[in-house]
């Protein structure tokens, strides 16, 4: 392939070598052009080539020979060497929730370093137009809180309950008004001059754990979404598995195969179903349980029961190396050993069982990281882009 490159189309073996250059910058540290040299295997004058090109796009600055005790300065006698490094405030990236009853959004620079936060509690009953507009407002202020331009922002993550297409589209979403059918990512892609990247959050939770959770090494991973109706997100061999039409992983749909295991019946200390079904109910029935009331432990049970059967169908399908469980079930005493010998016994192999690490922001955080591997695809491109 080399020859091919050498002797074919040298602006392209040009464009390759300023990926590889680049991508050696990006540890994060000055270096020399004599340490990119023997870093990317390159010649000199490529290099000082390549390096001059990068300047000029404005991902790549040179900087001052830091002096021995790690202050800028002019360093030994005689020629004194070229440092450069990756400018990764040359752009930034958001990871957004859009959730029942709050929007998160993060914003980080191009190594994915978060330089910025903001938190929006939102009523549960507002309808889609109502949490689109809660949306832009969040995004305003992080963005007006860290000083970054909106004409800074390279990609947009965003993640939402429901399935979700590729292009954006919520084919079902029940748990927020006027969900189903909204072309999510066209709405959205109206307030931003850049790729935003919409995506299932249990899916995006998964990719978060895997990226920095409880999941960090594990490429067989699915991630519990434990709530009023569970779903999950599975990596297989490290890379998201979304199914043909994006609903892999929907295992709170396992209902509809049996009235008698509904949440309302599951969940139910009284002996009929659980009126209303929402957040504030469930934390209730759970409340009792760790307290100790024998109704409510049954009632938990039942769940936790329900809850097995749906994951055990996707450890069978699947064998995963670990299941990492998130939403309310993270924060359970006691959850993880019952997990662990009740899918042992619905199982052919026994998975690890952790709890999530990234809590409540680990959608978000997953929203970043799929915004943060689409600048790594353009920026390790053979063509970087401009800034």
């Amino acid at each position: 392939m080399a020859d091919r490159l050498t002797g074919g189309d040298s602006s392209l073996l040009r464009r390759i070598n300023a990926a590889v250059t680049l991508r050696a910058l990006r540890t994060g540290h000055s270096v020399t052009l004599t340490q990119l040299v023997g870093e990317t295997g390159l010649s000199r004058p490529t290099v000082e080539g390549v390096i001059e090109g990068l300047v000029e796009t404005g991902l790549v600055a040179e900087v001052e020979q830091p002096r021995e005790d790690g202050q800028p300065g002019t360093g030994r006698r005689g020629r004194p060497a070229r440092w450069f490094r990756f400018r990764a405030e040359a752009g930034h990236i958001l990871g957004i929730e859009i959730g029942v009853h709050d929007i998160r959004v993060i914003l980080a620079d191009l190594t994915g370093e978060v330089v910025g936060s903001h938190f929006k509690p939102v009523d549960e009953t507002l309808d889609a137009e109502e949490r689109l507009t809660a949306v832009r407002a969040a995004v305003a202020e992080v963005l007006r809180k860290a000083g970054i331009s909106r004409d800074n922002l390279w990609a947009v993550g965003i993640g939402t309950p429901g399935i979700v297409d590729r292009e954006g589209t919520i084919r079902l979403g029940t748990a927020m008004p006027g969900w189903t059918g909204l072309d999510l990512g066209a709405r959205l892609r109206r307030s931003f001059r850049c790729p935003v990247l919409i995506e299932n959050d249990a899916n995006l939770a998964a990719i978060a754990e895997h990226w920095q959770g409880a999941a960090v090494g594990a490429d067989d991973v699915v991630f519990v979404m434990a709530g009023l109706s569970p779903g999950a997100g599975s990596l297989i061999n490290g890379k998201l598995h979304r199914g043909y039409g994006g609903a892999a992983g929907e295992i709170g749909a396992l209902h509809l195969l049996g009235q008698e295991v509904t949440p309302e019946k599951l969940l139910s200390t009284t002996g009929k179903p659980l009126n209303p079904l929402d957040e504030a109910a469930v934390a209730r029935v759970l409340r009792l349980a760790r307290e100790g009331d024998e109704v409510a432990k049954v009632a938990m049970d039942r769940f936790l029961t329900r809850l097995v059967q749906g994951v055990a169908a996707l450890v069978l399908a699947i064998d995963p190396q670990l299941v990492v469980i998130g939403g309310w079930a993270a924060g359970l005493d006691g959850v993880l050993e019952p997990l662990r010998e009740r899918l042992a016994q619905f199982t052919l192999r026994a998975p690890e069982v952790a709890l999530a690490a990234l809590g409540s922001e680990v959608v978000s955080m997953g929203a970043l990281r799929v915004a943060l591997d689409h600048v790594e695809d353009q920026l390790f491109a053979v063509d970087p882009p401009r800034v």
